[in-house]
């Protein structure tokens, strides 16, 4: 049985990694962060919330909105 999802404060990277397991961690990162930017929507709320694309951290109310508009990792 696959575990579910933990909404909680994530590191940018560690987040990535569960969305992109398969490729490098910087290379996974980037791809998030074009997601993020690509996605009008979702780049508003975040910024709503005090989302900066240098952010490290992602508090758990960022991950809500990642994972509402991108999906589960």
């Amino acid at each position: 049985m696959e575990k579910e999802f933990e909404i909680r404060t994530y590191g940018f990277g560690e987040l990535a990694r569960l969305y992109l397991p398969n490729i490098k961690p910087a290379s996974a990162s980037k791809r998030l962060r074009a997601w993020i930017k690509k996605n009008q929507k979702l780049t508003k709320l975040l910024n709503q919330l005090g989302y900066k694309h240098t952010d490290k951290v992602l508090t758990p109310n960022m991950v809500q909105k990642i994972i509402y508009l991108i999906g589960t990792p």
